[in-house]
């Protein structure tokens, strides 16, 4: 399968404090989240000027990306500039026929692949007949750079702590939650499933053969139940239980953006502190150059009919593949035919 261009296709966020709420509004459309819910998240991005780390991530991704391809690389985001289907638009009137999509989510489920699926045939349906045929990228949770990079930065992690609390620290993984029912659609709990066994493999490749998996950043009403533990409750656990120390791995992304700077830099670290808790918390991929070579990996595996590059571990876990023209991924490639 040949391809003449890549498209980065990831979340988006606000470059100022004016386009904060509006794009707040973007991401929750449709699905009444209350007014006074909005003014709180709104706060966490104000508190950093308005301004999201993602985009700038994204740029210096694509800086990477660029040097590890022989093809131009797009940009476009699902709830701010730049539009994906603006991006298609412009790769339509460049004269591309088809593009590999790497997107910044490394899991199946709904909102980590499958609206990205919907996002691509959205974008092409905007830009009309001659819009470039555009082929989602897999999975790739536990692609060996995967793997490794996390791997590293848990190491780097525990090495900001106090020398005598190394050995001591308890190792816990965070992932976004999700409504178990939603875990469920793709399933089952296929979601779930891939950051556990993700973190079984990080967790080998640190050296760590004792961890915790927490979720985080969990909104929505309180009746609706999510994937559990939260990590502030499981820090109060850990902190009922004398522990000393914690590194921090936000395992579930791929880059430093406002849910990791403010929900575990800012809120989780604050609670470790009140606590006497040693606080270390691991970086994400963001423009690692590994991270580069991971995409174009990906795309080599389509390009020359290669095999994926996968870790093995205990109870692996599938993932999928998605062909996206104008239609779902297919079968035997995804767990269920309605996930991306």
């Amino acid at each position: 399968m040949k391809f003449d261009a890549v498209l980065l296709l990831s979340f988006g966020g606000p470059e100022g404090p004016e386009q904060v709420r509006p794009f707040l509004e973007n991401v929750t459309r449709g699905r009444n989240v209350p007014p006074e819910r909005l003014d709180a998240v709104a706060e966490h991005y104000l508190h950093f000027g308005g301004v999201s780390p993602i985009n700038g991530i994204n740029l210096a991704l694509i800086t990477q990306l660029q040097a590890e391809l022989d093809v131009p690389v797009y940009f476009g985001n699902r709830n701010w500039e730049p539009y994906v289907e603006d991006a298609v638009a412009t790769m339509r009137d460049n004269g591309i026929r088809r593009a590999a999509v790497f997107t910044t989510s490394a899991w199946s489920g709904y909102s980590s692949c499958t609206q990205y699926v919907e996002d691509i045939a959205r974008a092409r349906r905007v830009a009309g007949p001659d819009a470039p045929e555009l082929v989602k990228l897999r999975t790739y949770f536990d692609h060996p750079l995967f793997v490794e990079m996390f791997a590293e930065s848990v190491a780097a992690a525990s090495a900001t702590l106090p020398a005598g609390l190394r050995d001591d620290a308890r190792l816990v993984f965070t992932a976004h939650s999700v409504p178990v029912a939603a875990d469920e659609r793709c399933g089952p709990r296929l979601y779930s499933r891939q950051v556990a066994y993700a973190t079984r493999l990080v967790a080998a490749a640190a050296g760590y053969a004792d961890y915790d998996l927490a979720w985080q950043s969990r909104s929505g009403p309180p009746q609706v139940p999510w994937l559990e533990p939260d990590v502030a409750d499981h820090l109060s656990a850990l902190t009922a239980s004398g522990t000393r120390a914690v590194i921090v791995c936000p395992i579930g992304f791929v880059a430093d953006h406002i849910e990791v700077v403010w929900d575990l830099d800012n809120e989780l670290r604050s609670q470790a502190e009140a606590a006497g808790i040693a606080f270390a918390r691991a970086t994400t991929p963001n423009a690692d150059r590994r991270f580069a070579r991971l995409a174009a990996g990906l795309i080599d595996e389509l390009r020359e009919g290669k095999s994926p590059a996968r870790v093995s571990g205990a109870d692996p876990v599938s993932g999928c593949l998605a062909s996206v023209d104008g239609a779902a991924c297919r079968p035997p490639h995804c767990a269920a035919r309605e996930c991306g």
